[in-house]
């Protein structure tokens, strides 16, 4: 690591703009973001994140925004959102960042509900979207663009006013003015179900997370990372601010598609991530396993079934070590170059991690950290670390410091301290529903303490009871059938009905594979894959086996087989990649009624 001291860093933020001055005193020069435009990687330096940031507080200023008014960004993750942001926080403004792919009717909610005065896009794309719905909205006074738009205000010309108005006396008034617990953002989410709800986070709530997990993000001043989840969501934005906080150089990938050009190019010490890339990523390189042959391929899957068995602190004696110790020079050294030969760590959160795949990386010496917590908690509520003794397989980790965690009678977690939100915005309704008179939050996941390790087994709204009266938690069972590689995605469904029963999306790229091997010939389209008897009768196998480690009431009595699978896009899942149940069910109306006609 680089030679910055940080136990030697007093000047410690009590709001989110002072990590801009926090940087600047502290790591002086150096390269804060680097963005590709034009097929070419830029530096963004922390001079330029500092006098671009000011810039747009003047700016914004002339502009009439004031003390509480809300800005909205509808962006992908680049240097001007986070230019922006800062500009925002430091005049008092509200940050209210928008996932680009939201329906028209949910940015429409949104803009009303906010009030939102100006908005920030990023591409003609999002500009015809929010061009198209301004007449429904009585408050947006302009729209700008970071790309270059014919025709489109340019958020340069918010800069380039700043820099006309240049009033230092009146922005240091307004940033000495704003307290830690004043209103920093409102992130709208959609949940599975229902209107969405404006979360509002304090500077001091955001600020709490990154102070008590300081520790989690092994890098320092400098050294490169790699963002690409949606920095509209509190999860990857927190963790942006915490490279900030400790000086890293955040590098921003040009998309999800380009991931492992940029991770190769870039060759980043840390990066976050969701368990479903994990999963992607793992199952790549098993099937270039499988493209090698002879000696090749029996030492790759030696290995592999090494990695699969790994545990903590040499836990499997002497000679596993020895042998791993032999993986790790020819087998998992190519993985760690294939994530540029840096990394010191992953961490994931949003949905569970197969065990399986925590162990396996590792194993190959890529340590794969899972946390937990939601937008109403600034997110982090627990996390595994690094740390010995800190990190355990199958858990959302040790509860962070200063948060206090409970279990309700009926075994959900509840929660108490500085990260939980002000509350729903304009919604006390709500406010008072999710946090109780004692000031625990009620996150509506069922949860349990395995030592100070946390574990979830499900959601409380999800849990649903059969016609029999037996109680059902669908996420337990789901996050089990996805260890099967045939199994891409899964839904189980069956509230109020005679038995549990499944929506499977099967791995059409594995099953192909399968076949090649088996000699089976498919069809061309997905559709008709998930008609063919063969492999019907092989996910059939696969459901066998998994029901054999479920209760009776608990296994999957009968399924059927979707081709597309859901995504954010087709509106199946939330921003945070978490089934929408009731849509999925209603889109699969017919399919289910056939499951259970019989």
């Amino acid at each position: 690591m680089n030679s910055i001291n940080i136990m030697n860093i007093t000047n410690q933020p009590t709001r989110l703009f002072d990590l801009l001055t926090r940087l600047k005193e502290t790591y002086k020069e150096g390269d804060i973001f680097v963005y590709k435009e034009d097929g070419k990687w830029i530096n963004h330096t922390i001079d330029e994140f500092v006098a671009n940031s000011e810039s747009l507080s003047y700016g914004l200023i002339s502009l009439g925004i004031g003390v509480g008014d809300k800005i909205a960004t509808i962006s992908n993750n680049r240097p001007e959102w986070n230019y922006l942001d800062m500009a925002m926080l430091q005049i008092g403004a509200v940050h209210v960042p928008i996932y680009p792919t939201i329906s028209e009717e949910e940015f429409k909610f949104i803009f009303n509900d906010a009030e939102v005065k100006l908005v920030f896009v990023s591409d003609e794309i999002l500009y015809n979207k929010v061009q198209s719905i301004l007449k429904d909205s009585t408050t947006i006074k302009a729209v700008y663009t970071f790309n270059k738009i014919d025709g489109a205000k340019h958020w340069t010309e918010v800069r380039d006013l700043g820099n006309q108005h240049v009033d230092l006396e009146k922005l240091n008034r307004l940033k000495d003015s704003i307290k830690g617990n004043d209103l920093a953002t409102i992130i709208y989410t959609s949940g599975t179900t229902g209107t969405p709800k404006g979360v509002m986070l304090s500077h001091a709530n955001i600020l709490s997370n990154i102070i008590s997990c300081d520790h989690l993000v092994p890098v320092s001043f400098r050294e490169k990372v790699l963002s690409f989840l949606p920095i509209n969501h509190i999860f990857e934005r927190t963790i942006v601010y915490m490279y900030i906080y400790l000086g890293a150089t955040i590098c921003y990938a040009e998309s999800i598609d380009k991931i492992g050009d940029n991770i190769r190019e870039i060759k980043p010490y840390f990066f976050s991530a969701v368990p479903r890339l994990i999963e992607k990523v793992y199952a790549k390189i098993i099937n270039k396993g499988k493209e090698q042959k002879g000696i090749k391929k029996f030492l790759f899957f030696w290995a592999v079934d090494l990695g699969l068995r790994y545990e903590f602190d040499g836990a499997n004696g002497w000679w596993y070590e020895f042998q791993l110790k032999i993986a790790n020079k020819l087998i998992f050294s190519k993985w760690r170059e294939a994530l540029g030969g840096n990394i010191r760590g992953i961490v994931t959160g949003s949905a569970a991690l197969q065990p399986r795949l925590q162990r396996i990386f590792w194993a190959a010496r890529i340590p794969v950290i899972e946390g937990y917590g939601l937008t109403e908690t600034s997110p982090v509520i627990s996390v595994n670390t690094l740390d010995k003794g800190d990190c355990k397989f199958g858990t959302i980790g040790p509860v962070i410091k200063d948060v206090e965690v409970k279990l309700a009678e009926d075994g959900e977690i509840i929660v108490r301290g500085p990260n939980v939100m002000l509350g729903y915005y304009k919604r006390p309704d709500l406010t008072a529903e999710a946090i109780d008179k004692d000031g625990y939050f009620h996150t509506g996941d069922i949860g349990m303490f395995d030592g100070k390790f946390l574990k979830i087994t499900d959601r409380k709204k999800e849990i649903f009871k059969t016609s029999g009266g037996k109680y059902i938690a669908p996420q337990a069972i789901e996050n089990k059938f996805k260890e099967s590689p045939f199994i891409e995605q899964i839904m189980v469904i069956g509230e109020n009905q005679r038995f549990p029963a499944a929506l499977i999306i099967p791995d059409i790229h594995y099953i192909k594979d399968w076949a090649k091997i088996k000699g089976i010939a498919l069809p061309n389209s997905h559709e008709d894959i998930c008609k063919n008897a063969s492999v019907i009768e092989r996910i059939q196998e696969e459901v066998t086996r998994f029901n054999n480690d479920l209760g009776h009431v608990e296994q999957i009595k009968k399924f059927e087989l979707l081709p597309a699978e859901w995504t954010v896009e087709s509106g199946d899942l939330t921003p945070t990649m978490k089934l929408k149940r009731k849509i999925i069910m209603g889109r699969n109306a017919g399919l289910i009624e056939r499951i259970y006609e019989e």
